[in-house]
């Protein structure tokens, strides 16, 4: 009987004798969306417990993994402006080299790295100094995103009492007019989003995107589209053209009530051009 039961328990699989435990450093994943751009990091998080980190656990002047295990990935979903320097789409390694005065930021293009132990200068793709600021403790290294807008972000790291960012830039209105240009006429609401975007965009372009939205017009007449010409056409200051435009978009969303999503907004804009 004894012996069935050794030989029982010795069937059994690998993974069923194996317990799961926490890892001291854990794994971790941060994105972020700047524009049209998806940034993302995937790293692990060391912990402090109790140590001074920097100077310490981390000597300053030396190429760090900036996390634990491997290497820090970062990757770009379109090209990136870093230090400068264009930084293609892709994934690449980051690593840091830490000091009391500054910090460096590197993107190196050999992402498939252990720790720093095989890193190499030639493969960096840029370099960047930063100046380092005190925090409130941090028990996890930990990345965060700031400051993000349609044209930027800071990658941040935070771990004990330290943090550095690293700016990045984002090329939103090139890559946007890059896609606007290729275009194809498959369908009115393309041209609209076109449009629409040159209504949001910091350095309005009411011309063209009237004639974005007069290409979205010829291929179907929508309350959308024509809600679009109708704020193109006030931004111009063309408020008589702009109230038959609206006026238009209101008969149009009241045959379909249900999707008039802007119903309150075109009734405000309207009551505001005629007053003027």
């Amino acid at each position: 009987m004894k012996l069935a039961t050794l030989l029982l328990f010795a069937a059994l699989p690998v993974a069923a004798q194996q317990l799961e435990l926490p890892r001291p450093s854990l794994g971790a994943k941060v994105s972020q969306t700047v524009g049209v751009t998806e940034i993302s990091l995937d790293y692990s998080s060391p912990a402090a417990r109790g140590r001074d980190v920097f100077g310490s656990v981390v000597p300053f002047g030396e190429v760090w993994r900036t996390g634990a295990n491997a290497a820090t990935r970062i990757t770009f979903s379109k090209d990136v402006q870093i230090g400068g320097k264009t930084v293609a789409a892709g994934t690449y390694a980051l690593f840091t080299i830490p000091n009391k005065q500054a910090w460096i930021f590197i993107i190196n293009r050999d992402a498939n790295q252990f720790g720093a132990f095989s890193y190499k200068m030639g493969e960096d793709v840029v370099r960047v100094e930063v100046k380092p600021e005190p925090v409130a403790p941090r028990e996890r290294m930990t990345f965060l995103f700031n400051d993000s807008t349609d044209d930027g972000t800071r990658l941040t790291l935070e771990w004990d009492r330290t943090r550095a960012s690293l700016p990045i830039r984002v090329n939103t209105e090139q890559q946007v007019m890059a896609a606007i240009a290729t275009l194809e006429k498959t369908g009115w609401r393309p041209w609209n989003q076109a449009a629409a975007y040159m209504l949001q965009k910091k350095d309005k372009d009411f011309d063209a995107g009237l004639r974005l939205v007069d290409q979205s017009l010829k291929l179907s007449e929508q309350w959308n589209n024509t809600w679009t010409k109708a704020q193109l056409l006030a931004g111009k200051g063309l408020l008589r053209e702009a109230r038959a435009a609206a006026e238009r978009a209101q008969q149009l969303g009241a045959k379909d009530p249900e999707n008039f999503n802007a119903a309150a907004e075109v009734k405000k804009a309207l009551s505001e051009w005629k007053a003027r």
